[in-house]
């Protein structure tokens, strides 16, 4: 059964871009400190996050790494009946050049406003190292799982490349995934990422995780499922999508 559960877990960190970090409080020895902080994935399929050298929780994270990123379902009704995801973590600062380049690029693809706070004040990037994984599909749905996060074997310049293509060429296209997903039509879609599992639109504030028919290892695959979700009357039941 808990292997089962591996890509609904997975899917529902995909689908979430914001959660609830808790840390050991300095201040407060003894006493966890939860706090809000959005997040997308990195290469690694770890959950990556920009925060500040004054909050509290990145005191906390310097006197002691471990932490949980919890993530539930966004706008349940009865959030006891839907998923959530409990991430127990390692967080690390990202410190090598290349890894913050590498983070900068794909973070601020999700959350374009970023950068500019990033710039003007002290932020730096972290990175979630799982340690373990409680996930809750729902009643009764209760799951230990060690492993959860698979590698985006897009990341870098294959994923880059895809995105600004689509983007440049295909907002009729993206347009289209968003009619047929039924998601806010109220600002203009932009991709903001592509895995080999689905893809992420960015719709205002709001970041949105798409499932693709089938797991897709090339940008050739990718390819294919974007067109042929481009030609499709509906979008895929996730009863449909591939196991």
């Amino acid at each position: 059964m808990s292997k089962q559960a591996i890509r609904p877990a997975r899917q529902l960190l995909l689908k979430e871009y914001r959660g609830v970090l808790s840390t050991h409080s300095k201040s407060m020895p003894g006493f966890p400190f939860g706090s809000v902080v959005p997040y997308c994935l990195d290469a690694a399929g770890n959950p990556l996050m920009l925060i500040s050298r004054i909050a509290q929780h990145t005191h906390n994270l310097l006197k002691d790494p471990k932490c949980s990123l919890l993530v539930g379902e966004r706008e349940a009704e009865d959030v006891q009946a839907v998923g959530r995801l409990t991430v127990m973590a390692e967080a690390h600062p990202l410190v090598e050049e290349a890894s913050i380049e590498a983070a900068a690029e794909r973070y601020y693809r999700y959350f374009p406003d970023a950068a500019n706070y990033h710039k003007a004040h002290d932020f730096d990037f972290w990175v979630l190292q799982p340690v373990r994984h409680r996930y809750i599909g729902g009643f009764g749905a209760i799951h230990w799982l060690d492993q959860v996060t698979l590698a985006n074997p897009f990341a870098g310049q294959a994923e880059a490349s895809m995105v600004e293509h689509m983007n440049t060429d295909h907002a009729s296209a993206i347009a289209h995934y968003v009619a047929l997903s039924g998601l806010p039509t109220g600002a203009p879609a932009q991709l903001a990422g592509i895995d080999s599992e689905g893809m992420h639109l960015r719709i205002g504030q709001g970041i949105h995780w798409l499932p693709f028919p089938s797991t897709c290892n090339t940008p050739t695959q990718v390819r294919e499922a974007l067109v042929l979700l481009a030609r499709a009357a509906h979008w895929p039941n996730p009863i449909d999508v591939e196991a």
